[in-house]
């Protein structure tokens, strides 16, 4: 017998070629693979790249590439992809599967700190944030990459459940569950987003801007 997300897993579609190796090779090399956004949540970020056809996605905290590659398949022609991983390390990873991915035009790579890096783009640049980072910097990521989002633009936030924790007591004072917590409830007593907070996987916020 299959389990639910068995279920789901097979009963959505594949990846490519491209995505699978990429998978195969995050598990062989990582110490977080479980960070990679996998087959559903890669599928579904595609579909919504899809449905908004933005003409600048900004993704905030980039690990493998999974999820950027997702992401750039609904990019107008000409469109470009800015996505933001701390982890220099990962850098010479990053541009050698973008590169193999064929989308090496399509994506321009920042390494260093998210929630400062956002700074220095232009407002109301962006059709689509995905964020994705370290998560005791949710608030602050936020806070500044509002004013980088187009009015009816589109941002989405991962891990907001992060494993359930953000309705349990908060051990320790945690301060990844802390930040989490802090951005459900900024997000939420924001009259300037219409929101829904979807239960896929860890949990995925999507805000539309409709107001400064």
């Amino acid at each position: 017998m299959w389990n639910i997300d068995e279920y789901i897993e097979n009963h959505t579609t594949e990846e490519d070629q491209v995505l699978s190796w990429l998978r195969r090779k995050t598990y062989l090399t990582t110490t977080m693979p479980r960070q990679l956004s996998g087959r559903v949540q890669g599928k579904l970020l595609e579909m919504f790249s899809r449905m908004i056809n933005p003409e600048n996605i900004l993704e905030i905290g980039t690990f493998t590439g999974y999820s950027a590659y997702c992401l750039t398949k609904g990019l107008k022609a000409g469109g470009k992809l800015h996505t933001i991983e701390v982890k220099d390390e990962l850098e010479d990873h990053l541009n050698d599967f973008f590169s193999r991915a064929g989308i090496l035009d399509k994506v321009v790579l920042h390494i260093g700190d998210g929630a400062q890096i956002v700074k220095e783009f232009s407002d109301s640049m962006f059709d689509m944030v995905f964020i994705d980072g370290d998560k005791r910097q949710y608030p602050e990521y936020y806070e500044n990459v509002f004013p980088k989002v187009k009015i009816g633009g589109y941002i989405l936030i991962d891990n907001v459940l992060w494993y359930d924790k953000v309705i349990s007591e908060v051990k320790n004072n945690d301060p990844y569950t802390l930040g989490i917590i802090k951005l459900n409830d900024m997000v939420q007593a924001d009259n300037r987003v219409e929101n829904v907070l979807v239960p896929i996987r860890d949990g995925l916020t999507l805000a539309r801007k409709i107001s400064d």
